[in-house]
């Protein structure tokens, strides 16, 4: 196998299905829309939706029970036939059979939010600690019920509740999947290597670590051209999204977008109030790694195209095979299910890596069935691109954890989310720089601090600007210059004097997917980083004790929120002192890599 086929696999999907156009495939369709019209017969059958409060009789226990069985049949379905129609819209936004398939699906979507709704409703009239007491598939589906019994208390009328998800498809589904269709054949007119090239944008955005500051400067300043000439329909996506939310929210009885979305994320206020009292405590630090960091580079300071420069000339790749080859023995430092699970995902071809247009940026994992996930990357032959694939790889030995749960028992919050793939990124980040010299440690530590930059200034500054867009959007839409400046002044707020002002990409508001697809989708990256620092540091004072209650925690994130299961490790979610004991992991960092900037220069 030659370099470049071993740097650049695409996702095997035959093992699910053969094809879109298979009867294998249109008959898992087919029977998922069955499977959701027998469920909505049986609903009609016990008469679930809002009814007079009461507790639950016999008659109601055993109605509850066939219920749970049969939507968590109906989820599971669900999900291996959504699934697989997703992977081939991310790697293909020009696959017009993968875009129908999507659409019809989307109608299948409605049926279900609509059944969920009505069960929510359900649960909500009846005495939840009855039926706990009375049925134990209710206990083993308790942390479902209690959150469904707060759902209710926040639902409109029962027509209301049908009309927003009738209306879900032509309008937040809609936008979103304009973004995302967009962004996919977005192309750039780029000159490199002394001809001009037509690239996707996430090969352009890629160039933003290329060691050679001027394709990076011409890169970034092409990029945002690029931006500008679609920031029309997004701005018109995003006002659209925001004001949904915002209009959904008042009637549902929600303070705000940032209420719900802590509800949704399984924590409290205080929890996010410390969490985020202690990232802006820091970030004075992280302006001191900026501030190295443009040091090792040569220059007076970082321009935001520099964000993600390499920090050594000459530095080492890292093929896409050399990396799986490390992450797998990393891993199995920890157990051999967990290296099982890396050499499972490449032996089965799980992993589509190959940066090209039509397909989606950014990396991410997704559970398809049962024990068996997907993870899409736009791999990079660097020790970055490496350990943003062990962060996936971790999302999907997740879903293994997850795989004996059923689909509700399974839910878990954004928050809890992170908490395998941080682990597992540090694992093998903590690997890297065990085993590199001092030049390539300066590389790895880096590549960690520039992904804690990340997730702890620009997340930050993600969570200033959607609580101002939101404020704002009340009043009436913004203009495409309106977002740029609540982006660069948010930005600007975040990264302070670590980056050149005048450098600051004001388009990031059309780049970040996140912005359109969930609310507040940004803080709880936060949390998963800082609570599985936490929980590593755990990891490394006593590993033994640590592998024997750490899986089950990961099977466990649907059953609790994240302060019970925090607590299992001795954690208070409510105390800054918590989020800056693992900011301090990061400092120490940030302390180790002045240092070896500092000899680096000597």
């Amino acid at each position: 196998m030659s370099q470049t086929q071993e740097a650049s696999p695409r996702w095997d999907m035959t093992a699910v299905f053969p094809s879109l156009e298979s009867e294998e495939f249109e008959a898992a369709l087919r029977g998922v829309e069955e499977r959701i019209r027998a469920l909505g017969t049986l609903f009609d059958r016990h008469g679930v939706g809002k009814v007079a409060p009461a507790p639950p009789d016999d008659a109601a226990v055993r109605a509850f029970e066939e219920e749970v069985e049969e939507l968590n049949r109906a989820l599971d379905e669900f999900r291996t036939v959504s699934a697989y129609v997703r992977c081939f819209v991310a790697t293909d936004a020009g696959n017009t059979l993968a875009q129908s398939k999507l659409s019809e699906l989307q109608r299948t979507v409605v049926r279900l939010s609509l059944l969920n709704t009505r069960f929510a409703a359900w649960i909500g009239s009846l005495d939840v600690d009855v039926l706990l007491a009375r049925s134990r598939i209710a206990r083993e589906h308790a942390f479902a019920l209690r959150k469904a019994k707060v759902e209710a208390e926040h639902q409109m009328s029962p027509l209301e509740e049908e009309l927003a998800a009738e209306l879900r498809p032509s309008g937040s589904t809609a936008w979103v999947r304009l973004h995302a269709d967009l962004s996919s054949l977005l192309t750039v007119r780029l000159e490199l290597d002394g001809r001009g090239q037509d690239l996707a944008i996430t090969e352009v955005r890629n160039l933003a670590f290329d060691p050679d500051r001027e394709v990076r400067r011409r890169a970034h300043m092409a990029e945002i051209v690029a931006w500008k000439t679609s920031s029309l329909p997004l701005a018109a996506a995003l006002n659209s999204i925001k004001e949904g939310e915002n209009v959904l929210c008042d009637r549902r009885g929600w303070r705000s977008p940032l209420d719900l979305a802590l509800f949704e994320s399984a924590i409290d206020r205080p929890t996010l109030d410390a969490m985020m009292t202690a990232a802006r405590e820091s970030l004075p630090d992280f302006r001191r790694y900026l501030r190295a960091k443009a040091r090792a580079l040569g220059v007076p300071v970082l321009a935001w195209y520099d964000l993600f420069a390499p920090v050594r000339e000459g530095g080492r790749d890292w093929t896409f095979g050399e990396g799986t080859r490390f992450i797998a023995e990393q891993f199995g430092t920890y157990s051999p299910r967990l290296r099982e699970l890396a050499e499972r995902a490449l032996r089965e071809g799980w992993i589509d890596a190959e940066p090209r247009v039509g397909k989606r940026g950014g990396a991410w994992c997704m559970s398809i069935r049962r024990d068996e996930s997907r993870v899409l990357s736009n791999f990079k032959p660097s020790f970055s691109g490496v350990s943003t694939l062990a962060h996936e790889l971790g999302h999907a030995y997740h879903n293994l954890c997850l795989a004996n749960r059923t689909m509700l028992q399974r839910d878990t919050p954004m928050t809890l989310a992170e908490t395998a793939s941080i682990f597992c990124e540090t694992l093998v980040s903590q690997a890297g720089l065990r085993v590199a010299d001092p030049a390539e440690q300066l590389v790895i530590l880096e590549d960690s601090l520039q992904n804690a930059c990340q997730v702890v200034v620009d997340i930050t500054a993600r969570f200033l600007f959607e609580q101002e867009l939101y404020e704002r959007r009340r009043k009436r839409e913004l203009s495409v210059d309106e977002l740029n400046e609540v982006t660069l002044g948010s930005l600007h707020q975040a990264y302070g004097d670590g980056v050149d002002p005048t450098t600051l990409h004001p388009y990031m508001w059309a780049v970040k997917a996140h912005y359109y697809q969930l609310s507040f989708y940004n803080y709880p990256y936060m949390f998963g980083l800082l609570f599985g620092l936490g929980l590593y540091a755990r990891y490394a004072e006593d590993p033994n004790a640590f592998v024997v209650g750490y899986d089950d925690l990961l099977s466990s994130t649907g059953l609790a929120d994240a302060a019970e299961l925090a607590s299992r490790y001795g954690i208070d979610t409510h105390s800054a002192a918590f989020w800056r004991s693992s900011l301090d992991v990061v400092r120490s960092d940030i302390t180790r890599f002045e240092a070896l900037v500092a000899g680096k220069s000597e």
